[in-house]
Parts: structure tokens; C-alpha cells; sequence
């Protein structure tokens, strides 16, 4: 089954979507929707064969196109994808896919009662990196999961329309709803805006989890370097994921703690410390939008559901706007609903 699939929005990101739809098997990348003519200019020049248009309702009108992706900013992205999904097409969205998680699970509804296959473009779940540390939770190595901690900073890019949580903690939400394979029942968060008249730009963030997991993320614009760290320990093994390193993203640690059962000794706290060997897995070099394009299509063709599929994305939107109400009441714990957000 070929795809024929259309892009609205050639800005930051649509680019890349281009380039990897161009060059996956299956899919045919057949028109680029957006507003700046310079942009489509480029487009043709890139692409000669592919049909660029100023208005979204060209690629709706197409009969031939049957999968829309759509990276415009994000206040847009509910409607563009409400009425491309009515139009019949499948959908791509970047992340976050929309501005609140009620026009998240509308779309979700609208996919689902249409057959349709509505994919978020969570990329680092597409990644080698954090596919291979799903693997070894999902084996057990790491054992029971204590604690994740996340530094994911650098200096700007400011946005606009979101706040620092929706444009880099949105990476975390994803990463960790796939790899516990849980929904955080609470969040607490405390962030700062140091410019009047745009959205906060630094912010500290505390997930809870009723297994006992406690996740941090520490996500800023502010900072003199790009750092892109994540520790994840287990009472088997620990881990570190540098994504900014060339080689060995992922090293592993055999390295636990434990603490005595013996009645006799647990007066006195008997703590114990294990130490071993460090590897660094290999890791699959595919590029992620790669993968994630490869996966689009096959779900399509198989009516598979998506891996980060409209559920998935409505609970990340649904922990931004928690986080964020955290942090405009100045840490504020907030629960969160289990059973509408159940993975």
C-alpha cells in the first residue's frame, strides 16, 4: 500500500519531515502546504516532482493524498488536524499535539471512530537510545525503578505560544510513559518567566508514580550550554543517557544499593553497596524520524495502533497542563486523574 502523504508547514521542523517522507519506501511524499512563499520556493527546488500550495483545503481537496503531517505551531494544531481527519486522512502531529488534552482526546475520538491512524511525533521514543533502556527495564535488569532525573537545557530557543515545559519537558513525559509503562498520579513543579509578556523559560519538575518511581526533570532556556542528560537507577542496575555524546550515549552500571532484612542488623541500619562493571550497549544508528516514519506507515497499512499514538500524546498534553498549573500556583501538588489518563 503506497501512502501519499502531505505537509503542512515547511518552518522549523518541517524540513526534516520532508526529507525523511521523501526517501522511506511506502510513502510518497506528494504536496507541501505553507504560507511563506520563500519556503515553498525552496521546496521546488528541492523537490521538483512534489505539488506545493499557499492553502491548507488544496491538500484536503486531493483525493489522492490519504495522510496528512502537520508541523505548524501548536495553537493551530487542533483544527488543522480536526478537519484532515474528517476529510478522511491519516495524521501525523508534531509534538505537543495540541494545546489542552480535552482537544486531545477529541481527536483521539474522532480517529478511532473513523479507523483512522493518528501518530505523535514523540522522536526520542524512536531513538536507540531510549529504545534499548526500554529494553532492559522491560527484562527486569534494572529491577525495581527508583528514581528518573533529567537535565534538558540550553540557552533559547525561545517560543512563543509555549512555555518551556511544553517545548522540553514534553521530551521527558513521552520518554517515561514509555518506558514504565505508568501514568504519574501526581506532579508538583516551581519555574520562573524572567521576560514580561512571554511564557516561563525555567522550570523544576516532580513527577509521582504509585510504584514508588519518582521522576525530575530540570528543563530551562536559560542556560550557558546545551545538556541533554538522564540518570535512571534501579535497584539492579543504574543508568546514564548523554544524547549530546557521539558514541556510548548509553553506559550501564552495575551498581545497586540494598538494605538488610535482619532484624538484628536493621537497628543498626545496615546499608550495603555493590559495585561492578560498566558497559556501553550498542545501539541501533537509524535515525529516529526514520523509524518513526517507517512505523507511521506500517500502522497505516496494518490498522496497527502507534506506539505514540493519540492516547499517548493526550496524556503527555494532560501532564504539561498539571506541570503547569504547578508552577503558576508555586508548587502546588496536582493530581492527577488515573483512570482518564490510564496507559
Amino acid at each position: 500500500m503506497m501512502i501519499n502523504i502531505g505537509v503542512v508547514g515547511y518552518g522549523y521542523w518541517g524540513p526534516n519531515l520532508v526529507r525523511n517522507f521523501a526517501e522511506i519506501p511506502g510513502i510518497a511524499l506528494a504536496r507541501v502546504v505553507d504560507k511563506n512563499p520563500k519556503l515553498l520556493a525552496v521546496v521546488e527546488r528541492r523537490f521538483p516532482a512534489v505539488k506545493v500550495s499557499a492553502d491548507f483545503n488544496d491538500l484536503l481537496a486531493d483525493p489522492s493524498i490519504n495522510a496528512v503531517a502537520i508541523a505548524t505551531p501548536v495553537n493551530t494544531h487542533f483544527d488543522i488536524a480536526l478537519a484532515a481527519l474528517r476529510a478522511g486522512k491519516h495524521v501525523w502531529l508534531e509534538k505537543p499535539m495540541t494545546e489542552t488534552a480535552e482537544q486531545a482526546r477529541q481527536l483521539c475520538t474522532e480517529a478511532e471512530q473513523r479507523g483512522l491512524t493518528l501518530f505523535v511525533d514523540h522522536t526520542f521514543v524512536y531513538t536507540g537510545a531510549v529504545r534499548k533502556i526500554g529494553e532492559l527495564i522491560k527484562r527486569g535488569e534494572l529491577g525495581r525503578i527508583y528514581y528518573y532525573d533529567s537535565i534538558r537545557v540550553n540557552l533559547g530557543l525561545f517560543q512563543k505560544d509555549v512555555n518551556v515545559i511544553s517545548d522540553l519537558a514534553v521530551h521527558d513525559f513521552a520518554i517515561l510513559d514509555y518506558l514504565l509503562g505508568e501514568h504519574p498520579i501526581a506532579v508538583s513543579a516551581s519555574g520562573t518567566n524572567h521576560f514580561p509578556g512571554t511564557p516561563e523559560n525555567l522550570a523544576y519538575i516532580t513527577l509521582f508514580y504509585a510504584s514508588g518511581t519518582i521522576a525530575h526533570a530540570n528543563v530551562s532556556w536559560l542556560a550557558p550550554v546545551k545538556v541533554r542528560q538522564i540518570l535512571i537507577g534501579g535497584s539492579q542496575k543504574m543508568i546514564t543517557y548523554d544524547d549530546l555524546e557521539p558514541s556510548e550515549k548509553v553506559k550501564i552500571y552495575d551498581k545497586g544499593v540494598s538494605v538488610t532484612d535482619d532484624p538484628e542488623q536493621i537497628y543498626e541500619m545496615r546499608v550495603g553497596y555493590r559495585t561492578g562493571d560498566m558497559w556501553a550497549p550498542k545501539l541501533d544508528g537509524t535515525e529516529a524520524l526514520r523509524r518513526a516514519g517507517q512505523h507511521f506507515a506500517e500502522c497505516i497499512a496494518s490498522k496497527a495502533v502507534p506506539e505514540t499514538d493519540g492516547r499517548l500524546g493526550a496524556r503527555v498534553v494532560a501532564l504539561i497542563e498539571a506541570a503547569t498549573q504547578s508552577m503558576r500556583q508555586r508548587g502546588e501538588t496536582i493530581n492527577i486523574n488515573a483512570e482518564e489518563n490510564r496507559p
